[in-house]
């Protein structure tokens, strides 16, 4: 098993029950967990420290995810950091906008806990990143 208590994980959504899932999930394997509950509070924590990975739910107020990740992809420091959409929208079409946007993943809303720490390996492992 991969020692993923060398992961740094920021969560980035408006609803903390969701994020709270997700944090106590990622948690459970050891792994360290930011939460952000907008898009400036995630630039804020990008600021501190690049994550391993970033969770970011795709529909918030003010700055939608697809914003966010636009913001993200604009800094050279940050442009290769693994992003995966969490999302409810999961039809075909969604995940194809979602994927044309930029995003290295997606994880379809509700998250399953049983299954979302290996997506999100995946995900990071075709990045590049180690995990």
């Amino acid at each position: 098993m991969d020692d993923r208590s060398t992961w740094d994980v920021i969560i980035v959504d408006d609803e903390q029950d969701n994020a709270g899932v997700l944090k106590l999930v990622f948690e459970f394997h050891g792994a360290r967990v930011r939460v952000a509950g907008s898009g400036q509070e995630c630039l804020k924590l990008l600021e501190q420290g690049i994550p391993s990975v970033l969770l970011l739910d795709v529909q918030m107020p003010v700055m939608s995810g697809f914003e966010l990740l636009e913001r993200i992809r604009q800094r050279p420091e940050w442009r290769n950091l693994p992003v995966v959409a969490i999302t409810a929208h999961v039809r075909q079409e969604d995940q194809e906008q979602i994927m044309a946007a930029g995003f290295d993943g997606y994880i379809g809303k509700p998250v399953n806990v049983v299954t979302v720490i290996d997506e999100i390996e995946r995900v990071m492992q075709t990045k590049g990143r180690q995990t």
